[in-house]
């Protein structure tokens, strides 16, 4: 192939509901269709057939991809992953694309200059639904040496997971580590997101569709599914560390309580975009919170935010830890909500000393 050939892959999500699926197509394309070079504004809108992807009628089916993101393929020669928005044939935000309104509140809440960092749990089966590592017949032994474990009696999946951490920093996605986590066959990588909350959702849904795509080779399933074994076997979250510009220069301990009570206010609001299936995981056990109930405190896994002792120690100055939303949520809809109810704490409490101060 012509080195002036490039191979995009269009990634996008579907109107699925409760849950969306990532779907993906290739276009081969000539760079000197792009006058202005290779830039993700420069790249061509394409349509799919809608009605296979349930956003969509058959007499009415096209719907357009909008590119947005672009990042190297490092699945491919000459690759590269294009994340896009899904579109009306008006070019109106179609109701499946989550993306359209966190770009909006990211122009808006620039000034706070959030931090996002991702804890993605995970589960990875065989293509029956059964988890690695667990006998045909019956479970494995209880939990306990599992988390973080070494050694074949103790982990599965561990060359998978690898070859996924290999092909996100290939990327240049900011992954920062990987472990096993507390249930055999379960592991977590963390991603951080410095740029604006857009981009963290961006790379947060393109790590996503790399994991999915490695564990393609290995005939392995990802199961993203919040509580996918029922009993005493913990569940799969994504817990959202973030932080704003008044967090980590200013801190204090009354901004970070006004936070987590702003927070606990719209508790039910959060919980209704943070996974579907959650409150089989909330439950009050396995290091979470109950559904029903919302609280915070320093060091507490157990609760629904968590201050880690780092920021204590450090004068109060830090991030905090969101532990509700779980391993299948929707980061748009979810960073849209983070960033909403802490932009507006902020806000009124500078309001506040604002009025204080002029008295």
């Amino acid at each position: 192939m012509s080195m002036s050939k490039i191979k995009l892959e269009y990634i996008w999500l579907d109107g699925y509901n409760p849950e969306q699926n990532i779907r993906s197509k290739t276009k081969v394309l000539d760079t000197k269709e792009l006058e202005d070079g290779l830039k993700v504004e420069n790249l061509p809108v394409w349509s799919f057939d809608g009605s296979s992807t349930r956003q969509a009628t058959g007499e009415n089916s096209d719907c357009l991809l909008q590119p947005v993101y672009m990042i190297k393929d490092p699945t491919r020669n000459d690759g590269y992953i294009v994340l896009c928005e899904v579109l009306n044939a008006d070019w109106s935000p179609h109701k499946s694309n989550t993306r359209h309104k966190l770009r909006e509140l990211t122009k808006t809440s620039k000034k706070h200059n959030f931090w996002f960092a991702f804890e993605q749990e995970y589960v990875l089966t065989n293509v029956q639904g059964k988890p690695l590592g667990f006998p045909t017949i019956g479970y494995p032994k209880p939990q306990g040496e599992f988390y973080c474990g070494i050694g074949s009696e103790n982990i599965e999946g561990r060359d998978v997971v690898e070859e996924h951490l290999e092909l996100c920093l290939e990327a240049g996605l900011d992954i920062t580590g990987i472990n096993a986590e507390v249930m055999i066959g379960q592991w977590e990588y963390q991603l951080m997101g410095k740029d604006s909350p857009l981009k963290s959702a961006d790379d947060l849904l393109v790590s996503r569709y790399l994991l999915i795509k490695c564990m393609e080779r290995f005939q392995v399933v990802v199961e993203l599914k919040p509580k996918p074994i029922e009993g005493d076997w913990n569940g799969s979250g994504m817990h959202v560390n973030f932080s704003t510009k008044e967090t980590r220069e200013r801190g204090g301990k009354d901004m970070f309580e006004d936070i987590c009570e702003s927070l606990g206010l719209f508790h039910n609001e959060h919980i209704e975009v943070y996974g579907h299936g959650n409150e089989k995981r909330l439950t009050g056990l396995h290091e979470t919170q109950s559904l029903e109930k919302f609280s915070y405190g320093v060091s507490d896994r157990g609760a629904s935010i968590r201050i880690p002792i780092s920021t204590v120690k450090n004068n109060w100055k830090g991030y905090l830890e969101d532990r509700r939303p779980a391993s299948n949520g929707d980061p748009y809809l979810i960073l849209e909500k983070i960033v909403n109810t802490v932009s507006t704490s902020i806000t009124n409490k500078q309001k506040q000393e604002s009025l204080v101060l002029k008295k």
